[in-house]
């Protein structure tokens, strides 16, 4: 108990401090009437649990992510950004929301296709997070499962506060409304930030 309480300390705060940035995120999936509440959850958890897999994966293997690597993942949040805004400029958008109306729609390939680009650009997003979680579980090893869990439960908290942001009585409506508009040039400001982080790789090449 005496080190089951600090763990969990340190995972709140750590999860926290990683991933306070995926509420602007989560808000402007939320806010976009092609995205369902199921969809952005599914993604989202998905992607956590990428990035899970991949920290525990290098922890245990001692495996160390070359630098400048990571930064390459932010193609997708990148490629996912042309796309939405290609399709707001050829007015689909609004085809969009019309066919997403209901909550209760069957599946389908294009509803597995929107909870993985919510997943795609929760992983590109995780850079800081495996720089945290590889040295974190490489400490403590027998913790993994505790912080795993702790990742889990904040996970669905996140994504409630990035819910009720939006469907707040305030802020929700004007967040609805500019949120479609909006998320692919987050998505593109995203990804050009991450990718960024890739420049170090053309500077090794001779």
């Amino acid at each position: 108990m005496e080190q089951i309480l600090p763990a969990l300390g340190v995972s709140a705060v750590v999860f926290i401090s990683t991933n306070v940035d995926d509420i602007l995120l989560l808000s402007a999936f939320f806010a976009d009437p092609a995205f369902t509440p199921r969809q952005i959850v599914a993604g989202q958890f998905l992607g956590m649990s990428a990035l899970v897999a991949a920290s525990v994966a290098c922890a245990l293997l001692a495996v160390r992510v070359p630098e400048g690597w990571i930064g390459l993942l932010g193609l997708a949040p990148l490629a996912l950004g042309l796309r939405g805004l290609w399709a707001l400029w050829r007015g689909e958008a609004e085809e969009a929301e019309e066919e997403e109306g209901s909550e209760d729609r069957p599946r389908g390939p294009a509803s597995r296709f929107r909870a993985l680009a919510v997943a795609s650009v929760t992983v590109a997003n995780g850079g800081d997070n495996l720089g945290v979680y590889i040295p974190l579980f490489s400490s403590a090893p027998g913790l993994i499962p505790l912080h795993a869990a702790v990742f889990a439960v904040m996970t669905g908290v996140l994504c409630a506060l990035g819910h009720h942001l939006v469907n707040h009585p305030v802020l929700g409506s004007r967040i609805r409304r500019h949120g479609r508009a909006a998320l692919p040039f987050v998505l593109i400001g995203l990804g050009l930030w991450i990718l960024s982080d890739a420049l170090v790789l053309v500077r090794h090449v001779p």
